[in-house]
């Protein structure tokens, strides 16, 4: 491991941990104003990347309790963002799936931010942004 002398990996996960969040907090910042809450992209985001899934699956993937999602969950399936089904291996849950008019919502979201984010990003040099490229592969990896 080539670290600069005197460096400890402890001091880099800093750096990295405040970039990411800085970056993160910039980037919710940076959404348009249409009411979508960050609880509310998240199950949209999840259902887009993994498919249907239950409540309970989507909790645990972020790391809280089903209760907690209830409301967004009740919300989105009344703008028409999710459909809510019968789970046919347990007729006791039921399975979450993604709509178009969801799957558009999630994309407008993104769209917005990555509109700010190119902006940003034709500020900085043609090695920059080949850093930035190397690094935004590297924490695919550790995610």
């Amino acid at each position: 491991m080539n670290l600069k002398e005197g460096e400890t990996l402890a001091e880099i996960a800093v750096d990295v941990r405040r970039g990411v969040s800085r970056l993160a907090m910039r980037l919710r910042a940076e959404r348009s104003d249409r009411g979508m809450s960050g609880t509310k992209l998240m199950i949209l985001a999840h259902l887009h990347t993994n498919g249907p899934s239950t409540p309970t699956a989507i909790a645990a993937a972020q790391r809280q309790q089903p209760q907690s999602l209830t409301r967004s969950l009740a919300e989105l399936c009344e703008s028409g963002y999710v459909l809510r089904s019968q789970n046919d291996s347990d007729r006791r849950s039921t399975v979450l799936s993604l709509t178009q008019a969801g799957r558009g919502a999630l994309q407008q979201d993104m769209a917005d931010r990555d509109a700010w984010l190119v902006t940003v990003l034709a500020k900085l040099s043609d090695l920059e942004l080949e850093i930035l490229r190397l690094g935004a592969k590297i924490m695919d990896q550790l995610a």
